[in-house]
């Protein structure tokens, strides 16, 4: 049967291979940071933060006929990456550091005053991360870090819509109660 004739639905049919193609570089020009940064935050350390990422990419590529037309780019991408850094994490639980901070640091063109305030903010949220359980951690990230909306964080990790609220709730109210902890305004 052709694809035009399919009884498939347009939104999950594959993608024809030269587009897969283009759409593919343009997904990993577009998101390599993004990836990145959620495989820094999710554990995997600067040495193999590289390594990681491209397998992420690998697996896009493999499993590109699967991502939806009307799915999003990045949630598909951070589920994929949420079990890479897992993978990672346990190849390198024995080894010492989460060192993604050195992502978050300012330019160069930032002053001496700016650059000591944005390592103290990433090294306090690198605290706080490493506190919460992996679920909270991923719906925190994605949604205060990197914008994501709640329907699309619960399309990423395959959960209900209401466990996300929970989950954010629950880290939110952590955060609040860390940033007490360490003396720091709540604003």
């Amino acid at each position: 049967m052709s694809r035009s004739m399919s009884s498939e639905p347009a939104s999950t049919m594959s993608v024809p291979p030269p587009e897969r193609e283009r759409s593919f570089d343009v997904l990993y020009d577009t998101l390599f940071d993004f990836v990145f940064r959620c495989l820094r935050r999710l554990g995997v350390p600067s040495a193999y933060a590289e390594d990681a990422c491209q397998e992420v990419f690998i697996v896009l590529h493999r499993r590109l006929f699967d991502l939806r037309s009307d799915a999003s780019e990045r949630a598909f991408l951070f589920g994929i990456a949420t079990r890479v850094a897992s993978q990672y994490r346990r190849k390198t639980a024995r080894q010492a550091g989460n060192e993604w901070t050195d992502q978050l640091a300012p330019s160069s063109s930032a002053g001496p005053f700016d650059a000591a305030a944005a390592a103290q903010a990433a090294e306090l949220l690198e605290r706080f991360l490493e506190q919460l359980d992996n679920d909270q951690r991923s719906v925190f990230m994605l949604m205060e870090l990197e914008d994501f909306s709640a329907p699309e964080v619960a399309e990423a990790l395959d959960t209900k819509l209401n466990t996300i609220y929970s989950r954010l709730r629950l880290a939110r109210a952590r955060f609040m109660r860390f940033l007490r902890e360490e003396g720091l305004p709540r604003d």
